[in-house]
């Protein structure tokens, strides 16, 4: 048996914030409840908020885009996606 392992280097870099005290109360809790550090509570809760900001701009350039069609374009849109929907199923036996 062969054993092997790889190197793997992570590099973390540490930073002090300020909080308020019954901010800071409630991480302690939620970090103690969930069995993990304090550290890695703030990353995960960056992470998501990351995320979920990301996914908020993505949302913001759509509507941007599809603002500037005007109704026309959007129907002949649907009306196109309809078209190619019948045939594609013309011979189809229901």
């Amino acid at each position: 048996m062969t054993f092997s392992y790889t190197l793997v280097i992570l590099y973390l870099m540490k930073t002090a914030i300020s909080l308020p005290d019954t901010l800071y109360a409630d991480v302690e809790e939620t970090a103690k409840s969930m069995g993990i550090p304090r550290s890695q509570l703030f990353a995960k809760a960056v992470e998501e908020f990351i995320n979920q900001h990301k996914k908020e701009n993505i949302t913001e350039r759509y509507n941007s885009i599809y603002s500037k069609l005007n109704s026309s374009s959007i129907s002949e849109i649907e009306s196109a996606s309809l078209e190619n929907l019948r045939e594609l199923t013309k011979d189809d036996t229901w």
